[in-house]
Parts: C-alpha cells; structure tokens; sequence
C-alpha cells in the first residue's frame, strides 16, 4: 500500500473541495484578506478587520468581481458578514461536531498576497478568549502557519468542514481562529435583524451583539 499516494490524494481532494468557497475581500487601500462562501445565494463571512472603512471588493475564483454590501458586523467577535450579487456559489459547511486537540487542520488563505495558499497543521488547544463586552468565547489554537492575507480564510477539518474563522497569530507559532459556532452563531443574528434570507437587505449595517 502507498501510503503517501494516498494521503497525498486525501489531500489533493479537500483542496478541490474547498477551495471553491475561498475569496478574496479587499477591504483596505493596500493589501486584502480571505473570506467564506458561507451561502450559495452571495453571503460572505470574513473577519471585521479585513473590511476596514470602504465598501470591499470579493473576488471569487472565477477572477469574478463584486461590490459588496455590508451586512454586519462585530468588532468584539471580529466578524463581518458581506452580500454580494451573485448565485449559485459554493459554500463551506461548518463542521458538526467540536474539532480534538491533536486533530490535523488545514488553513486557506492568500499570505503575503500569495493567492490560494493551503497550511497545514494540528489543533494545539481548544480555548476561550474574552472580548471587550465581557462575553467568554470558544477559539481553536493550533500551529497552522498564518501570515498577512490568510485573516477571514477558513480553518477547515479532514473532511473539509470549516472548524474556524483565521484571525490572528500569537506567540510568534501560535495561531488563533474564531471557533465555526461562533460564527454560526453571528450569521444567524445578522440574518434575523436584517429580516433576509441569503440576500442582503438594503438596510443598515447591523452591530450584532
């Protein structure tokens, strides 16, 4: 038996599964983020400092291009939830069950501009972070290599299901992302105060808290 065939193959087939559903956000003048397909109908989850002040830009795969609209966003979860008129895209499913210490993960992203980038590591710690409103959220910690361009990007398990939202690093060899039932959790409210279902309103952005 090959085994690095194999795994070799394992891989090469969570890549083609997920890399569909990886964007690009351009949310500053200079440089650009990684953000989700998280609905089939244009809704896209990337994280709140990845938009910044102006109306961002998607790039989807295809090279496609789109103004979005925002939708909501939290800066104490560092989540923002994006529309973009386009449909029948391909989005990721958040895993069903809590990721393991010990767990291989994958992070997609584009670091230092570097388009469609896959690293790959293990769960270090399944965590809990405290933001500036006092509420106590779950993070996955792991040595997933991130850098600049891989914040929004989804970290996914084995079976492509998204496990976290990339964030930030720690420590210098310590990644942080934003456990996927938080972002269920933030997708879910957005939807309810903006009165949508997979399509943005043309409402105000909400703060959801």
């Amino acid at each position: 038996m090959n085994f690095n065939g194999t795994f070799t193959q394992v891989i090469d087939e969570l890549v083609q599964q997920v890399m569909p559903s990886l964007v690009i956000v351009r949310g500053h003048r200079y440089g650009a983020g990684a953000g989700i397909v998280w609905d089939v109908n244009g809704l896209i989850l990337t994280n709140n400092h990845v938009v910044g002040r102006r109306t961002p830009i998607v790039i989807l795969q295809n090279d496609g291009e789109y103004e979005s609209r925002l939708l909501a966003r939290d800066p104490d979860v560092d989540l923002a939830l994006l529309s973009i008129d386009a449909t029948n895209l391909t989005p990721l499913k958040p895993a069903s069950v809590s990721p393991r210490v010990g767990e291989m993960v994958f992070a997609f992203g584009h670091p230092w501009g570097q388009r469609n980038t896959v690293t790959r590591g293990i769960v270090s710690a399944l965590a809990f972070a405290q933001n500036r409103r006092g509420d106590t959220l779950p993070i996955v910690r792991s040595d997933v290599p991130l850098a600049p361009g891989n914040s929004g990007g989804p970290l996914v398990n084995a079976s492509g299901e998204v496990i976290g939202i990339n964030a930030m690093i720690i420590g210098g060899d310590q990644s942080v992302s934003i456990a996927a039932s938080v972002a269920n959790d933030f997708v879910r409210k957005a939807l309810a105060n903006s009165n949508v279902e997979g399509k943005s309103s043309q409402r105000t952005p909400q703060d959801v808290i």
